[in-house]
């Protein structure tokens, strides 16, 4: 098993503004191969941050999402806003993870 997690850095204003972004997103992970899990948790504090956590049966399923033109598309959109500098989210930090232990 495999799990990733990004952090994005997203200001407090525009933490909704993501939040819906991948709301509507979410059903459609059901339909990726190898996709676990899928969740976007946002802080119980005033951090400035907001994840997406997803669990993959294997790296090479999370690979072939990454490198899939339905991982593009999804993401179009954010580098669309990125480039004329509207994106809500100033950055990110992506951690990967080798599942050694499960229940």
């Amino acid at each position: 098993m495999y799990v990733v997690m990004n952090e994005l850095h997203v200001p407090k204003e525009g933490r909704e503004n993501v939040a819906a972004r991948f709301g509507a997103s979410a059903e459609k992970m059901k339909q990726v191969p190898g996709c676990l899990d899928f969740m976007f948790l946002n802080p119980s504090d005033d951090d400035n941050y907001q994840v997406v956590y997803t669990k993959w049966e294997s790296k090479d399923d999370y690979e072939a999402w990454v490198n899939s033109s339905a991982f593009k598309d999804a993401h179009k959109k954010r580098k669309e806003n990125a480039d004329k500098g509207e994106s809500p989210a100033s950055g990110n930090k992506l951690y990967e993870y080798e599942a050694k232990h499960h229940l």
